[in-house]
């Protein structure tokens, strides 16, 4: 089997999370985080959609981190960001985080707009 790098030359990959953070080119981000070729920063939550339409110039889509599981986005959300142009792909937190890496290891126009996952351990 041959190994390949992947490389990331214009885009932060997301190095990883955990219960109510993103680490994300070595940067902590705790909640809700916003990520894209130039950068990432704290996201507000749905309430905050004026953060993504802003890279409407710079993305196709956005894939949407749901939190833990995979849910519904808010429809007002949605239809904002559809009606500028930005498709939305919603799926569990995890899920886009790799999703995220691959596609923009492929160089493709895209953001992650995420919802921290909870913590599940028991006491």
């Amino acid at each position: 089997m041959q190994m390949t790098e992947v490389t990331y030359e214009d885009a932060i990959p997301i190095d990883s999370y955990g219960p109510g953070f993103f680490r994300i080119g070595g940067e902590i981000i705790k909640g809700g985080a916003i990520i894209h070729s130039k950068g990432a920063r704290s996201w507000a939550g749905y309430e905050d959609v004026e953060s993504v339409l802003a890279l409407k110039d710079e993305i196709d889509f956005v894939l949407m981190g749901t939190g833990t599981n995979m849910a519904p986005v808010h429809s007002a959300f949605r239809e904002t960001l559809e009606a500028a142009g930005i498709g939305v792909e919603p799926m569990a937190s995890p899920s886009a985080c790799r999703t995220y890496n691959v596609l923009v290891s492929e160089g493709r126009r895209v953001a992650a707009v995420m919802l921290p996952v909870e913590d599940t351990a028991k006491e």
